[in-house]
């Protein structure tokens, strides 16, 4: 089990009051860019609590197991791009955007040599010509730092990015359907709540529970959802 250190839980604590006040403020979105610009500033990716300069382990499993032909995917708040390049090496035509210009900013420097077109995008304020244009989208612990009452409308909007017969990869913080009013952000999901992703013709493909070996007490779900294929 991997240990975390006393800097780590800092960035954490700092991260999660950050969204507190901007949920109160009522802008949930405004506190990732100012992140990501310190971070960068001080040349220091780790600061980002969500960031592991490596692709998401649950992800990756995922992938290796379902091994999805190549296509054209989308990675929502893409961070530093790792998701993104892995799919990328995978052979897939990859679109990824975050809502913080910094990040995205990072990705282009990191991964000179990308074959990833990354933007600047709100996933609540998509736009047009995504709607339904990717066969795969992936989201990693993006909805769960956005308050409560923002779910639905967070899940759905990714959902809309689905094409017909495309799937929805989901990877999340987990908690009980009984346990509601969970501290955060993060927010943690209920199984419950992942139905929410199941909407504009989705269904529900695969519903995982699964236990983080390095973040103990903490459980991970990945729900994949598939968009009903025309007739």
């Amino acid at each position: 089990m991997q240990v975390m250190d006393e800097r780590e839980r800092q960035c954490r604590i700092a991260a999660s009051r950050a969204g507190r006040r901007a949920a109160a403020a009522g802008d949930s979105t405004a506190w990732f860019d100012p992140l990501y610009r310190a971070a960068r500033e001080a040349d220091a990716p780790a600061d980002i609590p969500w960031v592991d300069q490596r692709p998401n382990r649950f992800l990756m499993q995922w992938l290796d197991r379902a091994m999805p032909a190549p296509c054209r995917a989308c990675v929502v708040g893409c961070g530093l791009g790792d998701d993104a390049e892995e799919l990328a090496r995978r052979g897939f035509n990859v679109t990824a955007f975050d809502i913080s210009p910094t990040a995205i900013d990072w990705c282009r420097e990191r991964h000179a040599a990308t074959a990833v077109d990354y933007a600047v995008a709100d996933f609540n304020n998509l736009p047009a010509a995504w709607r339904g244009a990717f066969d795969l989208v992936v989201e990693v612990y993006n909805v769960q730092a956005l308050p409560l009452a923002e779910r639905a409308i967070s899940s759905a909007a990714l959902s809309s990015l689905v094409a017909r017969g495309g799937r929805l990869v989901a990877v999340c913080r987990g908690r009980s359907d009984e346990e509601s009013d969970p501290k955060g952000p993060p927010w943690p999901f209920s199984p419950k709540e992942m139905a929410l992703f199941a909407t504009e013709g989705m269904t529900e493909e695969s519903f995982e529970i699964i236990d983080d070996p390095d973040d103990e007490g903490v459980v991970r779900f990945l729900g994949v959802y598939r968009r009903v294929p025309a007739d």
